[in-house]
């Protein structure tokens, strides 16, 4: 049948159509094309909003990705940074580097027969600096990967065994790498066999091997011939670079020439001269900058110089042709604003008398001084065991009668500094105000024996000691953590007079502001870090914006002019350039301030030795190193106190407390141990920056211990814990606890040997142990010097 009757049949489904579209078969030919698109079909509201607003965020993405590819491999960017690193000592890297630099030069360079670390290739559009890791040195390595827009791993296929393609350094370096935040990454293959099956095996066995120790994104290329070289080399020019976070925050500067120039105004002083491409953000000549190892200074001049490698040769090129020409083309200075000058303040200088209401007329200070000389003169017969701070409070009528009288049973008051008296101990009135005095810093004494031997010359067998003694503490503390024994020669109430009892550790109220240090006084703390943070990042990505006439954009080649550097360090830098770039990052706002910063920390697997709290390590921390002090402490989520560790402990994370200066999050951290140079340092611990908070509240715990001597149900005689009585009635308000998990209080002193009655919640066994917990508040170590390259 036909005509009308025909069946129709939906070409589509119509399961996304709208109405008009799905009854647009029930009107003729001639009025569909009469039809017109209706309002209706218009989208509006929340709808169309929604649509407006996705198109937005699909062109801006577009842009940035666009922005971010022309900044990267455009005419005007810097040359992209290739780090050849070989994953073994028997990959020779020389070779390799040699012919990259061969096939990206063979036309801008052709002439002139030398291989350059930077070159410019106009067949592939692209600028390359190709860096060589130096095999065993690794701060080097570390300093390389922290500039490495690629890092390409080198492996032998030549290796007998899988195991032998990367070696203990090479591991070690791989896991320094990952902690950093890996750029880019490629494996390139060499010594691959040159018979075709056997080669694809050698390749696949070799990339079965690695795989597990790489990103998934990782490639893997043969690298033995010019063909395989040219194959990779385009894939690296139409790579999307990743970089890691933390490097795109702040503008940096791998200095490809380092000179200094001795400044005649001030002594022992010199302008440090960094030459290179800046990268990733601008740089103003008012910022503050930080010379890797060597401390944060101040610029005097920016020299905006006349690119030596540009990318596309012209015929003036013949006249930057020739390293040793001095009488480079300087297209702009830039000089700072004495106004708008970042300041280099380091430390706070604290106020003696910040703390005084009233200051003292000079006839008053004249007229104490005179006292203070007559009381001097004087001699006055006290009782026996008497402080001079009882003696200033005791009124004296007959001063005049009794100054010639002195028996044998007085003491004289002329050795007030001298120390203690020797028969302050064996008297049972001897003063606990003056015993405390002397015995304040007792604890950190015992605590830091080691470090005081540092700076001396010991012998071979007092070193063997101090580690002996090292490794047993930190096996005890692993076995009976923070257990204490109280001393048979020293009172308890005064060898523990900075601790106190505390009911709860959870909700118990600390004041944050007790008691500080004199190093509080010279640091500087944030009201509100988060918000500061948002504000400085905000005005330095407003400042790049609007592209002000002090900033110098990235990929410029400049040469920086570095203000009162000490001769010494500036001459280290000189030497140290040789083997490893010496590299500049501009500081944001605050970052040259001293704080009390926090990391999150772990013990690298690489490291067996115990780590003591308040050692001395050499912090990388992003581009920064300086060296620092660290106390460790547990993370508490639900209280806003935290246990003090004793030591690091291999397994898991701890937070690092230090005294550094002010470097905002993320930032990674590598902490190294020893600070004799480059072969002398080893890998002790990663992690990254938590916060900074000079308020968080660290708490020293110490355990004393005792021993019930009689059990009667809930009673128990206790002994051990103290030695006198007067310790018993000092820390009776303290609670007890025992390891079976009873709790109870101290109910009086029994005798006077420091036993002492005790009640319990439940019944005690015998073989417990009465234990009592005592806190005191934990600060970090100052450093002695800042950074490392003073004490190279």
């Amino acid at each position: 049948m036909g005509g009308s009757r025909v069946q129709l049949n939906k070409p589509h489904k119509s399961r996304f159509s709208s109405k008009s579209s799905r009854n647009i078969h029930k009107v003729s030919q001639k009025d569909k094309n009469r039809i017109a698109k209706s309002d209706r079909n218009v989208p509006k509201g929340a709808r169309a909003a929604r649509l407006q607003r996705s198109k937005m965020l699909r062109e801006q993405k577009r842009a940035a990705i666009l922005k971010e590819k022309r900044a990267s491999s455009g005419s005007t960017s810097a040359p992209r940074v290739i780090l050849l690193f070989p994953l073994s000592a028997s990959v020779d890297v020389s070779s390799l580097a040699e012919d990259l630099l061969r096939l990206l030069s063979t036309e801008s360079r052709e002439a002139t027969g030398a291989l350059l670390s930077t070159v410019a290739s106009s067949e592939y559009k692209l600028r390359a600096t190709v860096l060589q890791a130096p095999h065993g040195d690794l701060l080097s390595c570390m300093e390389m990967a922290k500039v490495a827009d690629l890092i390409a791993f080198v492996a032998s296929a030549t290796e007998e065994s899988t195991f032998d393609y990367i070696d203990s350094f090479g591991s070690q370096c791989l896991s320094v790498f990952r902690s950093l935040g890996l750029p880019s990454t490629v494996v390139l293959i060499r010594d691959l066999p040159t018979e075709l099956k056997r080669r694809n095996d050698a390749k696949k066995i070799c990339t079965s091997s690695l795989s597990s120790e790489f990103p998934e994104d990782c490639k893997f290329y043969p690298a033995d011939t010019k063909d395989d070289l040219h194959k990779f080399m385009w894939l690296f020019k139409e790579q999307r670079l990743t970089t890691p976070h933390w490097r795109n925050h702040r503008p940096y500067l791998m200095a490809q020439k380092v000179d200094m120039v001795p400044d005649d105004s001030c002594p022992g002083k010199c302008t440090l001269l960094l030459t290179g491409y800046t990268r990733a953000h601008s740089l103003s000549v008012n910022q503050l900058v930080h010379v890797s190892g060597a401390g944060d200074f101040q610029l005097c001049k920016i020299e905006i110089i006349k690119d030596p490698i540009p990318l596309n040769a012209r015929k003036e090129y013949d006249a930057m042709d020739s390293d040793d020409n001095e009488d480079v083309e300087v297209i702009r200075s830039l000089v700072p604003d004495p106004l708008s000058q970042e300041p280099l303040l380091v430390e706070n200088v604290p106020d003696p008398l910040a703390g005084e209401q009233t200051w003292p007329t000079e006839a008053e200070m004249a007229e104490a001084d005179k006292n203070q000389k007559l009381k001097k003169q004087r001699k006055r017969t006290l009782p026996r065991g008497t402080s001079e701070y009882q003696a200033a409070w005791i009124i004296d009528d007959t001063d005049e009668e009794d100054s010639d009288a002195e028996d044998d049973d007085g003491m004289v008051l002329d050795e007030g500094e001298s120390g203690l008296p020797s028969h302050g101990v064996n008297n049972p009135e001897f003063d606990e105000d003056q015993a405390s005095l002397y015995l304040r810093d007792s604890d950190e004494e015992t605590e830091n024996d080691s470090m005081m031997m540092e700076g001396e010359n010991l012998t071979r067998e007092q070193i063997e000691d101090e580690i002996k003694k090292i490794k047993e503490a930190h096996a005890e503390d692993e076995e009976f953590p923070d257990e204490v024994d109280t001393p048979l020669d020293v009172p308890a109430r005064k060898r523990f007079a900075k601790y106190r009892g505390v009911k709860s550790f959870r909700t118990s109220s600390w004041d944050p502001k007790e008691s500080l240090p004199p190093e509080y006084a010279r640091i500087f703390a944030f009201d509100n870090f988060a918000r500061t943070q948002k504000h400085v990042i905000s005005k330095f990505l407003e400042m790049e914006q609007n592209s002000r006439d002090d900033c110098v954009p990235a990929g410029s080649f400049v040469r920086l002019y570095i203000k009162e550097v000490p001769s010494d360090v500036a001459s280290k830098l000189c030497v140290v350039s040789r083997t490893a770039p010496i590299i500049l990052c501009g500081l944001l706002q605050h970052e040259s301030k001293m704080s009390v910063l926090h990391f999150s920390i772990k013990k690298h697997d690489s490291y067996d030795a115990p780590i003591k709290a308040k050692e001395e390590f050499i912090f990388h921390v992003g581009f920064r190193q300086f060296v620092a002090r660290p106390i460790f402490s547990t993370d508490n989520i639900n209280s806003d106190k935290h246990k003090m560790e004793r030591f690091l402990h291999a397994g898991r994370f701890s937070i690092a407390s230090i005294y550094a200066p002010i470097s905002f999050p993320p930032q990674p951290l590598i902490a190294l141990k020893g600070a004799g140079g480059a072969s002398t340092c080893t890998v002790a611990a990663v992690g990254s920056l938590r916060s900074i908070d000079p308020d968080r509240i660290i708490l020293k715990k110490i355990i004393l211990t005792g021993y019930p001597q009689r059990v009667s149900k809930l009673k128990a005689t206790v002994r051990y814990m103290f030695h006198n009585p007067e310790d018993v009635r000092w820390f009776k308000p303290v609670e007890v606890w025992t390891k079976c998990g009873r709790r109870g209080r101290i109910k009086e002193p029994v005798g006077t040997h420091g036993v002492m009655k005790c009640i319990f919640n439940g019944g005690l066994q015998q073989h417990d142990t009465v234990c009592m917990s005592l806190y005191k508040r934990a600060y970090p170590k100052w450093p002695e010097h800042r950074f490392p390259v003073l004490n190279a």
